[in-house]
């Protein structure tokens, strides 16, 4: 039996840190507004791609990317917190982190896509609601920032506590995919295979691009153009 276990398929892993990368500049670009908001408007386009991306890969993906699993290790947080938790993948916890996470990163960029900053950036969205409502997303979406801050600052400080005092080698299962087996019946993950990963690209391509190309769609007619003034009569 290998002393340890496949758990992280290479899609997820490459979804976690192009995620961490994309929210972090979404973040600071946020924060510092100005002619910067043309990136984070392109930097949340791409999270909104990346979070498709994630909700299909959890039903088509390997076994430990499953939503099944994630959704049913919470049930077991007894389990876990009595020392009887045996599961590789997320624990109970740390699937709790994993939707708060994505749940929230789902917040800011839904709602980002109808904010406004009174001066030049509007989301693609933001023809679809009234200026009431835009502004009131807006108003969310930057109060959930700080929010989106501190559930960062936990799975850091969460990260360090597991590998510096319970020597989980966090980093190092996301970075390679495997992780020490612990217990006999963990198992290596299963399945996420080629097809599967290019019904989830596609979702999360084709979901891009119509909300990127709804902009055009939500555009105003052009006003039409003025008669030309009578020529000058030349005596």
């Amino acid at each position: 039996m290998s002393d340890s276990i496949k758990v992280w398929d290479a899609p997820l892993r490459l979804f976690h840190w192009s995620l961490a990368l994309a929210v972090g500049g979404a973040m600071l670009t946020g924060w510092l507004g100005g002619n910067l908001m043309v990136w984070h408007g392109r930097l949340g386009l791409s999270i909104l791609g990346l979070l498709a991306f994630r909700l299909l890969w959890g039903m088509l993906g390997s076994t430990y990317a499953r939503w099944s699993r994630i959704f049913a290790a919470p049930l077991r947080l007894g389990d876990y917190l009595a020392g009887r938790w045996r599961e590789a993948g997320h624990n109970p916890l740390g699937s709790l982190s994993v939707l708060a996470l994505l749940g929230l990163a789902a917040f800011q960029t839904l709602s980002g896509l109808a904010a406004n900053d009174d001066i030049a950036f509007q989301g693609p969205l933001y023809r679809l609601v009234e200026t009431d409502t835009s502004t009131w997303l807006t108003a969310l979406h930057r109060q959930a920032w700080w929010l989106l801050l501190g559930l960062i600052g936990l799975h850091l400080l969460a990260i360090l506590y597991y590998s510096l005092v319970r020597r989980q080698p966090l980093v190092r299962a996301m970075v390679g995919g495997r992780s020490p087996r612990r217990y006999p019946e963990q198992h290596e993950a299963s399945g996420g295979a080629p097809w599967a990963l290019g019904v989830a690209l596609a979702g999360a391509l084709l979901l891009v691009w119509g909300v990127q190309s709804a902009a055009g769609w939500l555009a105003p007619p052009a006003a039409p153009a003025a008669p030309a003034a009578p020529a000058a009569l030349d005596w």
